[in-house]
């Protein structure tokens, strides 16, 4: 079971390599679909809405509900919306299910662990306006298929892609219906989400600041948690300048409550920092105020000699780093299957159920 989520995690940090989060200044709305196969213990499908890196709803084939993950889409859309879009998702996981089998089939595969993933959405810069649409379709951690906006077509990146490449492609209307919500619809919904929740997805949340070490011998961690939104900087200064020697940077990793962290390893000896100036510098998106850390002795915490206090940070990094396996199997999964048509969300206040599934059918690829 390790050796399986060692690998979803290497498969994760693929695929975020596909993809365009939100930085300074922008916002991001998308939604991921996630099969697998071979993996005990872990739902075979979900779905999950994200805003700004937030997860906004949540459905998967255990539990077979759709439910909200944020206070105010609880309180945006009532209990006749959840229904609607919790029945047109148990259809979805139907087709999902046989979708990976054809996966399998496709690559001549006939067991073991497999992981696909449905990822579409867009972003909005609040100086700029769009940024981008983009719809990514994964399996195994590579790219199986992605939307060129420019073109206006699907790219195969791989021969087994070709057919479903083919057969999508055969219907201009679908073709057109996906550069319609990429580009126009997808922007609307992440308006009103952004309003709808600007509480909570417009805050500014400061970070914790830590400098953690092993042993004297061990790279000096800088360790930024708790912070809100995800765009962060966190680098290494010598004597007021940047430093980028010896320098190892984590990536941004989500914590249970909604936050996020980030860890920059510094290697270095204890008579080099000793004799000069080295801080850690962190910068938060909409926080004008830089956070550091000037490295001496009595600022790192460690779980070596008299200084303990440093344990409770190393455990809060243990934990996440568990919660981030969870997160994993949920963001990386399967798929091959293709929508119909792309509506977004609608207010409860209306009659119209509409969604980011209804009105969207899962097609066979």
């Amino acid at each position: 079971m390790k050796t399986r989520l060692i690998s979803a995690m290497k498969i994760y940090f693929v695929l975020l390599n596909c993809i365009h989060v939100a930085l300074s200044g922008t916002h991001s709305l998308r939604y991921l679909y996630t099969s697998s196969s071979g993996i005990s213990d872990f739902p075979e499908f979900v779905d999950m809405g994200m805003v700004n890196d937030q997860i906004i709803s949540h459905y998967d084939s255990i539990t077979k509900r759709k439910v909200p993950k944020q206070s105010w889409m609880k309180n945006v859309f009532d209990q006749q919306y959840w229904d609607g879009t919790t029945e047109d998702l148990r259809g979805a996981e139907k087709v999902f299910k046989n979708n990976i089998q054809t996966a399998q089939k496709r690559f001549n595969q006939t067991g073991g662990m497999h992981i696909s993933q449905d990822m579409y959405g867009c972003s909005w810069d609040d100086e700029t306006g769009f940024t981008e649409g983009f719809h990514h379709i994964g399996y195994d951690g590579q790219d199986l298929l992605v939307f060129d906006l420019k073109r206006v077509t699907w790219i195969a990146s791989v021969p087994q892609a070709l057919h479903s490449k083919m057969k999508w492609e055969g219907d201009p209307s679908s073709i057109e219906s996906e550069k319609r919500y990429l580009t126009q619809d997808c922007i609307v919904w992440l308006k009103k989400y952004l309003e709808y929740g600007k509480t909570t997805l417009q805050r500014t949340v400061p970070p914790s600041v830590s400098l953690l070490q092993k042993t004297p011998s061990s790279p000096v961690t800088c360790h930024a948690t708790g912070f809100y939104p995800r765009g962060v900087k966190v680098v290494w200064m010598k004597d007021g300048q940047d430093h980028h020697e010896d320098v190892e940077n984590g990536e941004i990793l989500p914590n249970d409550d909604g936050t996020f962290q980030k860890s920059t390893h510094l290697t270095v000896m204890p008579e080099e920092w000793k004799n000069n100036k080295y801080q850690c510098v962190v910068q938060v998106t909409g926080i004008t105020e830089d956070f550091i850390k000037v490295l001496t002795e009595s600022e790192i915490q460690t779980n070596w000699g008299v200084n303990t206090i440093g344990s409770a940070p190393i455990i809060g990094v243990v934990v996440a780093l568990l919660l981030l396996v969870v997160v994993v199997v949920v963001v990386v999964g399967v798929v091959m299957w293709r929508k119909k048509s792309k509506k977004g969300f609608v207010p409860a206040s209306t009659s119209d159920t509409d969604s980011e599934n209804s009105g969207k059918g899962a097609q066979k690829i």
